[in-house]
């Protein structure tokens, strides 16, 4: 019986989606701690905290209490209610217990938004250096990326930048602050401008608030909370950094309608919801007392200075990041090919790190290193750095 080589195809939505370049680094890294080299990891998106003990004493609870059956669908309502609290309260954002939907991590809100909005042949715009898997994201959709140079914007204006990469096929903009990897902060004032762009050229916004409670300088600005903003903005959010639960795989989303409706019926026909015992957990993180995120920001403040002047020592000219926690320096003395920077770093000095060119062109002739480590990974890093370059 013979069959036609179409049948053993992936659908054409697939054909454009790829698989992370940081996933291999990781790989590379397992392959040298198995042949028993010190390997320095800066390369990850972990943080370095444990989840707090509230977080886990509620999940036992849960557990003993047996809340372990199906929740409704978009969340229990508790926890919908605290979100949308701490929306209004925290972030601004006019967000009800119907405007909240609760998902599995960030990474699900990002792909419900994308699917939501995006119809093939659409463009989304894109600040650049930008986070890897939107672009995949989009293509999942069959939409086009447009990348807008971040430097570009803040040395010409963000409204007359954007103007110079939309088309009449633009439908969207993906607005990612704190940015991963450049560790950028948008101001007030530029988040004003990106929202007038959006309302004039009549856009959807969607935010990506990953990094939301990691801000050293300035503020955290939510888009949809900006006059005439709320309807036409998806904002994704997770607890996996600012709590430690990035294994617990539990995220949300806010928006109005019909973006909502979207949403539901993504997370409907895929995961059908969030775990819910992890849905209880998650409940004791926004109970979480205030100096808890000042406590964080503060050792996130201290790797980070400890990083960047060590990098600017070796010559590694770095811009203190306002916000995450990755540091983006200028390696071109290195290499001025990423790829290339980052494989000298680490077969001479097994310090790992992620290439700027995988976070697009104008991530070019930098390395992203994460200072979500231990102060003492650091200083044997850079030391490493200082004895092997």
């Amino acid at each position: 019986m013979s069959t036609s080589a179409s049948v053993f195809r992936l659908a054409r939505r697939l054909e454009g989606v790829g698989f992370s370049d940081i996933v291999k680094i990781r790989n590379k890294v397992m392959e040298l701690r198995a042949q028993g080299a010190p390997v320095y990891q800066f390369e990850g998106g972990e943080p370095f905290l444990t989840t707090p003990e509230p977080i886990k004493e509620a999940m036992t609870r849960a557990l003993s209490e047996n809340r372990t059956r199906y929740a409704p669908s978009s969340g229990i309502l508790e926890l919908r209610e605290a979100m949308a609290r701490k929306l209004r309260e925290r972030n601004r954002v006019p967000a009800r217990v119907e405007d909240v939907i609760v998902l599995n991590g960030g990474m699900q809100g990002l792909f419900s938004a994308f699917q939501s909005v995006v119809n093939p042949g659409d463009e989304v715009l894109v600040f650049s250096p930008f986070w890897t898997p939107i672009r995949d994201l989009i293509a999942h959709c069959e939409g086009a990326t447009v990348l807008v140079p971040s430097i570009e914007a803040r040395r010409d204006g963000f409204r007359e930048t954007l103007a110079r990469y939309a088309t009449a096929r633009t439908r969207a903009l993906y607005f990612n602050t704190p940015q991963n990897p450049t560790g950028l902060v948008f101001t007030r004032e530029e988040a004003e401008e990106v929202a007038r762009f959006a309302r004039e050229r009549d856009l959807v916004v969607i935010a990506d608030e990953a990094y939301e409670d990691l801000v050293y300088e300035g503020e955290h600005v939510a888009i949809a909370s900006l006059d005439g903003m709320w309807e036409r903005t998806i904002t994704c959010y997770t607890l996996s950094k600012s709590y430690a639960m990035t294994g617990w795989r539990v995220g949300y989303a806010a928006a109005a309608e019909p973006w909502m409706t979207g949403i539901r019926k993504c997370l409907l026909y895929t995961t059908n919801g969030v775990s819910t015992p992890s849905q209880w957990a998650a409940l004791a993180a926004f109970e979480l007392p205030a100096d808890f995120y000042e406590g964080i920001r503060s050792a996130y403040r201290e790797r980070r200075d400890l990083l960047v002047a060590g990098l600017s020592e070796l010559g590694l000219n770095c811009d203190p990041p306002a916000g995450a926690f990755y540091a983006f320096p200028d390696v071109s003395r290195v290499h001025k090919d990423s790829r290339a920077a980052a494989d000298i770093l680490l077969e001479r000095a097994q310090v790992a790190t992620v290439p700027g060119a995988v976070f697009g062109a104008h991530g070019e002739g930098h390395l992203r290193l994460s200072f979500s480590t231990s102060p003492e990974t650091i200083r044997a890093g850079l030391d490493s750095l200082r004895r092997n370059l």
